[in-house]
């Protein structure tokens, strides 16, 4: 049985969300309203968490908006917040109940924020020293830009990284997601080429690749 029939799966920790999930929509909107819009038809679609990005003007008002909300499954909506870079930025998410923040490159300020108020922290980097780097300090890592190694890239990462949670991000579609997947990332981030009809976008996440912790830990739904 898929977590998706779970209903009370709140206690499961983001990596195993996300895990679950295999794709998070990284939203890089015009505006507020547009953000709260994607992120809330994507919910509706059965996705459950769902990156905003700090490149998106008023963020902090999507992430308010945003953070109460329930997938389609009436799960809580797991809202993080990516592209943050600094320590002010990381303040702001985590005390507007940001679920995780993600970064695009090595950001020391982040960590240790991150690290001081116990927050779920996907550190970016590109070469092997900086996503070791990033496992070390939190298990996982977010590999960008992905599509210049390509899931051979990924592959050999996790030859060598193989209990850390790769999320290769940037230049990647959704039809590409099984072949990053193959390749031993734990979660593929998309940025654009999400399909805009409800039926479609429902597709992408009707049915998880694998049950969340909850529900992985019991056998099925508590």
């Amino acid at each position: 049985m898929s977590c998706q029939s779970c209903q009370s799966c709140e206690s499961c920790h983001p990596y195993a969300v996300l895990t679950a999930q295999r794709l998070l929509p990284v939203l890089r909107n015009a505006d507020a309203d547009e953000a709260v819009r994607d992120a809330r038809a994507l919910l509706a679609a059965g996705c459950r968490a769902v990156e905003l990005t700090t490149s998106t003007p008023g963020w902090a008002e999507a992430l308010a908006r945003t953070v109460p909300l329930a997938d389609a499954h009436g799960r809580r909506a797991l809202i993080g917040v990516g592209t943050v870079t600094t320590a002010a930025q990381a303040e702001t998410a985590l005390d507007g109940g940001a679920a995780f923040l993600v970064s695009p490159y090595p950001a020391p300020e982040v960590r240790e924020v991150a690290a001081r108020r116990r927050a779920v922290f996907v550190e970016g980097g590109f070469t092997p020293g900086e996503i070791a780097a990033a496992v070390r300090a939190a298990g996982a890592a977010k590999v960008f830009p992905a599509h210049v190694g390509g899931p051979g890239y990924i592959r050999s990462l996790r030859a060598v990284l193989p209990e850390a949670v790769i999320i290769p991000t940037g230049g990647i579609r959704p039809a590409e997601v099984p072949d990053w997947i193959a390749a031993g990332a734990s979660a593929v981030g998309i940025g654009g080429g999400l399909p805009a009809e409800p039926a479609e976008l429902a597709a992408l996440f009707g049915e998880p690749a694998e049950p969340c912790c909850a529900c992985r830990a019991s056998g099925g739904p508590r």
